[in-house]
């Protein structure tokens, strides 16, 4: 062969290797906003000449294609489908889209979504269910149960996966990054107070279960919740409500710049809220409370956005407590016949089930938060984030749960009080690197959290609050650097993710110190057989903290017990309105912890989960949507014998569901129902936390400038227990403690109306 020939030969040769990159060598890029507020959206889904994309954060989609000139199509739920032609790409795309109706049809199962599987339920459920308090948000988690036991003010107590998660110790909170738990607190570890949150002011929120995400560390075994409060509104607000029990609430969010300024990427407002309420027992809860919020937002040329949010929330409330079962049934009470609070009283008087057995339990709190967020979308499609945040935060409680079962004189009123500062950086520098079709993305985080508390006590005070002993005493110093990596590969029809996280905790109590690390890998692999069907498989390591209080006193617990998960699940669209999740889980805990009435943890020994979690969305018709979660669980104590071994007040079924509507002339609203099935008081199962089912309504008649609205919490007036616990009493004319469930009742039927103007 001559040289010439040869030289045809490598020609012919390098044409038909290079012939698929040729074809594949067309890239558009764009971006995906809002028409009104200019701002990204993320999952929007982009298609065209059977290619697919999903928008990032930054509402930016990238598609390699062979054609120079195409039909793109995006769609995403609550906004209208759009068609935009493209002649080059050499085009740079922003494509705004314009709110529309919910249509389910538009739900497109995606190998883009990442390891977010839950990202469309979340999406839906904001979209169509009415929501006016943080309680309401969190209700909107499948699966996730709350409750109160001492009056409104304080943080609820959560129930999810089958476990009772005290205020928070296995489900890690969030608001825009800024961490809601607050680690060795004086009422619980892992205590998360969301009541600072305003509605009104939430963009989004995602959510995750089991412990299987890089970017969240401590308290993340059941799962995470974070909210995304918005950085531009569509229109302005204020509203008005009025209820039963005196129930009031001013809440209102206002646009300061106004249209010009959005479409230069600049956006201010200011949020505000004021409740109160009696609720619905004998002594008046006198609850109050006050938030403000603010946020601005600046686009910094091109590829920066600065953002800046503040607030602060203050509140106060008078707190019934728990009631022995037995006390109804006696007639004990905390007010006399003229309807005036008596401190502790013997089962004297008749009462119902919302009265009062020590009426000096009180609680008050304050939160003030600062974020500065800088987020850079560097050359080359790398990603840079860098947040600081920092919180002020005050918390006093009075409360008797045991009444004169340790101390028959003086009674067992406690009382709990910190001032803590919490300082913070989040930092994440991403890479996402186009190989062919392929696409990897590649994430390295760290983070910074430093505790700082002063004043913190848990003492034994009489009933008129005059101080007797210390529980325990003394600040709190406790800091938590984290460092992960995490790769992210997509290629066809598959999702493979893994990563590692390290965690480092520095304990500081009474000038005594301790240290621990702990390394949590996770591997997520998802694969999307089509439009209409996803598997997925999760597993991962994750922890909880200890109190710095407990790791410094010695006391034998382990300092970040660690959890191990396993989720094998499906996304389905077996008919184009109809969309299901599932998933078969499991989880195990190296140590529960559990928190005892004189402030002291003990340790709860090693736990086993396993269950079913369903989800279903169906759209009847284009106004009516159809809701249903079924999610069911077996929480053990492993070593232990059977009947031995029930772990108190975990879940075993739960289920919420409804239907809500959507007219085009303004009505909608829906109705919803929650069940919780009766389950374990104690270990052996001889004492029952009673099951409940109540239903709530909500109706709206919503135009273009004003609202009108009702809301009903228990319909069907259920006589319902809210929480329910083993606790041992002892009442002023009793001779000896009793070892029985104590409760706080639900709310009976309980309307509220309200009207909106909207400028």
């Amino acid at each position: 062969m001559n040289k010439r020939t040869l030289k045809k030969v490598l020609l012919l040769a390098a044409a038909f290797f290079t012939m698929p990159l040729a074809m594949a060598q067309h890239i558009f890029k764009g971006k995906v906003v809002d028409n009104i507020t200019h701002q990204p959206i993320e999952y929007a889904f982009v298609y065209a000449n059977k290619q697919s994309a999903a928008t990032n954060k930054w509402g930016n989609f990238q598609l390699s294609l062979t054609s120079d000139t195409l039909t793109l199509t995006i769609s995403y739920m609550g906004y209208q489908k759009r068609s935009v032609q493209v002649k080059s790409s050499d085009q740079r795309l922003v494509i705004a889209l314009t709110h529309g109706q919910i249509d389910l049809n538009e739900v497109v199962i995606s190998p883009h979504l990442s390891n977010n599987s839950f990202h469309t339920l979340s999406a839906l459920d904001l979209n169509l269910r009415p929501v006016n308090s943080s309680q309401d948000l969190m209700r909107l988690v499948p699966g996730l149960f709350i409750a109160q036991h001492m009056g409104g003010g304080k943080a609820e107590q959560i129930f999810i996966r089958g476990f009772d998660a005290d205020h928070g110790t296995d489900l890690n909170v969030s608001v825009d990054g800024l961490p809601v738990n607050m680690v060795s607190h004086v009422h619980g570890q892992g205590y998360a107070d969301l009541h600072f949150l305003i509605p009104e002011t939430v963009a989004s929120y995602d959510f995750g279960k089991g412990p299987y995400y890089t970017d969240k560390g401590d308290f993340t075994t059941a799962g995470y919740l974070n909210y995304t409060t918005k950085d531009a509104l569509d229109k302005s607000m204020i509203s008005l409500e009025g209820g039963q029990f005196d129930t009031y609430r001013v809440a209102g969010v206002v646009d300061l710049l106004g249209g010009k300024a959005k479409q230069n990427g600049e956006n201010a407002y200011i949020a505000g809220e004021y409740n109160y309420t009696n609720g619905p027992f004998q002594l008046a809860e006198h609850y109050k409370r006050f938030n403000l919020f603010g946020k601005y937002t600046k686009q910094l040329g091109q590829n920066n956005k600065l953002s800046i949010s503040a607030s602060t929330f203050s509140t106060s409330w008078t707190p019934s407590g728990e009631i022995p079962e037995r006390v109804v049934a006696a007639g004990t009470t905390a007010i006399d016949d003229n309807g005036n609070a008596i401190k502790i009283l013997a089962a004297a008087n008749t009462i119902n089930r919302f009265g009062t057995i020590d009426s000096a339990q009180n609680g008050k709190s304050t939160r003030t938060n600062a974020i500065v967020k800088l987020a850079s979308d560097l050359e080359n499609n790398w990603t840079l984030e860098n947040q600081l945040y920092y919180t002020h935060y005050t918390f006093q409680l009075h409360v008797n749960s045991t009444f004169f079962a340790e101390d028959d004189v003086n009674g067992d009123e406690r009382f709990q009080n910190e001032t803590r500062d919490l300082y913070g950086y989040n930092g994440k520098l991403s890479k996402r690197s186009y190989l062919g079709n392929a696409t990897l993305i590649s994430t390295l985080g760290i983070g910074d959290r430093m505790d700082r508390t002063y004043g913190t006590l848990y003492s034994n005070v009489t009933e008129k609050y005059q101080f007797l002993d210390a529980i325990s005493q003394g600040n709190i110093k406790e800091n938590s650097l984290n460092a992960y990596v995490d790769e992210t590969l997509e290629t066809g029809k598959w999702l493979f993710n893994a990563g590692a996280r390290v965690d480092y905790l520095h304990f500081n109590f009474h000038d005594s110190t301790q240290n621990k690390a702990v390394i949590s890998p996770k591997v997520n692999i998802q694969y999307t057989a089509n439009e209409q069907v996803q598997f997925y498989l999760k597993a991962g390591k994750g922890f909880h903290s200890n109190d710095a209080r407990a790791v410094i006193g010695n006391s034998g617990l382990q300092t970040l017990p660690a959890a191990y998960g396993a989720d094998l699940g499906l996304n389905w669209k077996p008919v184009p309105h109809l969309y299901i999740n599932a998933a078969l889980w499991y989880l195990y805990l190296q140590q529960e912890f559990v928190y005892t009435d004189d402030g002291t943890i003990e340790p709860g020994g090693k736990t086993r989960r396993e269950g079913i979690d369903l989800s279903a969305r169906y759209q009847l018709a284009k106004w009516l949507f159809a809701d249903l979660n079924v999610n069911l669980a077996k929480p053990r104590l492993v070593g232990e014998a059977n009947g031995e071994n029930y772990l108190p007040l975990a879940p075993t079924f739960t289920s919420t569901g409804g239907l809500d509507f959507k007219f085009n002339n303004g009505i909608n609203g829906g109705i919803s129902y929650r069940y919780m099935h009766k389950r374990p008081g104690n270990g052996n199962y001889t004492l029952t936390a009673d099951g409940y089912y109540v239903t709530d309504l909500k109706l709206n008649y919503t135009q273009k400038r004003y609202e009108l609205g009702l809301s009903i919490e228990n319909l069907l007036n259920t006589k319902w227990n809210e929480f329910e616990a083993e606790e041992v009493t002892q009442l002023r004319n009793e001779t000896a403690p009793v070892d029985q469930m104590s409760f706080t009742p639900g709310t009976p039927f309980f309307a509220k109306l309200r009207v909106a103007f909207f400028f």
